[in-house]
């Protein structure tokens, strides 16, 4: 109950500190440059200064926020990833030798790779077919409420629930998790399906996918609306199927938006920890980077050294993502 009340004042004193700022910046700013009782040339003048300056109140502290959390702990990691476990002693490239050298990196950055190629390309696919699908029935905004439910849930929580589903019990005991139900239901032996090599690994997709499948389906769905009628009506005049529709005339209309949810799925994916420590905690061959990162820079007294240096490398992999969209949206705006 402290807790709550606690984090009750916390947003009422947030949201009242935020307009007393906003309130109290822009009197000054018409105190400081006053348009009222003045003659028409400082009116002019007071009004084009004031006008400028405006936009940086409101995004001043965004970007001075945004600055501190973003350069501080790149330039951080950086000094860091050449310092030993403590941080104060400096070892040069040690850590970068160590990185190249582990066998447990190589591991994590094989899943890193596998997750970035089935998490993304499976969310986006799932999202723009179920998109298209429940634009042609009825009660296709219900179905689309339950598939956007898991986005409410956090990875932690959607981990403990997919537990039971793969959950696995010895000795005889009945089964509860559901898949391993299912398997002895038709005949089969319930397995550990968080230990089978590489397949573990799978099993832990699927929960992403789960969750961002709704993320993709919203945004696509929106995109797809967005398709004049037109275009439509005039493929069926010309004789083109469902199929043909879809693939020819639908998808390329929004092959922009596509693009920005795989994007931004697979920076997600770079960054997921979550379920992979929640789920198995990076045993039986499914270590990833920020997994990695995380246990090292915090579990047995930590190494802060060795834990920025995987920090960087996830940093290194985000980047080139980054500049691919900044570089699409720029395009797009110009283009309009």
């Amino acid at each position: 109950m402290g807790q709550l009340a606690t984090a009750l004042v916390t947003m009422i004193l947030g949201v009242m500190g935020c307009a007393a700022y906003f309130y109290g910046s822009n009197f000054l700013l018409d105190k400081i440059f006053p348009t009222k009782n003045c003659p028409a040339n400082v009116v002019t003048k007071n009004l084009r200064t004031s006008n400028a300056i405006r936009p940086w109140l409101f995004l001043g502290p965004a970007v001075l926020l945004l600055t501190f959390y973003l350069f501080y702990p790149v330039i951080e990691s950086i000094r860091l990833s050449f310092y030993g476990r403590s941080g104060e002693e400096f070892v040069g490239l040690a850590n970068y030798k160590w990185l190249f050298g582990n066998d447990e990196f190589y591991e994590s950055f094989r899943n890193n790779m596998l997750w970035l190629i089935v998490v993304p390309t499976a969310a986006t696919f799932f999202g723009l077919i179920i998109a298209t699908m429940t634009d042609r029935i009825w009660w296709g905004n219900i179905a689309k409420s339950l598939i956007f439910m898991p986005m409410a849930i956090s990875f932690v929580g959607a981990s403990v629930i997919w537990k039971f589903i793969y959950d696995f019990r010895t000795g005889g005991e009945d089964q509860i998790g559901l898949l391993n139900a299912l398997v002895v239901f038709f005949g089969g032996e319930p397995q550990t399906w968080l230990t089978i090599p590489i397949w573990n690994n799978f099993f832990l997709m699927i929960i992403l996918v789960w969750i961002q499948t709704g993320f993709a389906m919203v945004i696509l769905s929106a995109a797809l609306r967005g398709i004049p009628d037109e275009t439509i009506e005039a493929a069926v005049l010309d004789g083109a199927n469902g199929f043909q529709i879809f693939t020819k005339i639908m998808v390329p209309q929004i092959w922009g938006t596509i693009a920005v949810v795989w994007t931004t799925i697979t920076i997600l994916v770079l960054k997921v920890f979550d379920i992979v420590l929640a789920m198995t905690n990076a045993q039986w061959g499914t270590q990833v980077l920020a997994n990695q990162m995380f246990s090292w820079m915090f579990n047995g007294g930590g190494d802060s050294g060795r834990g920025a240096v995987i920090a960087l490398v996830i940093m290194v992999l985000v980047i080139p993502i980054m500049v691919w969209n900044i570089r699409r949206a720029n395009a797009e705006m110009e283009g309009r």
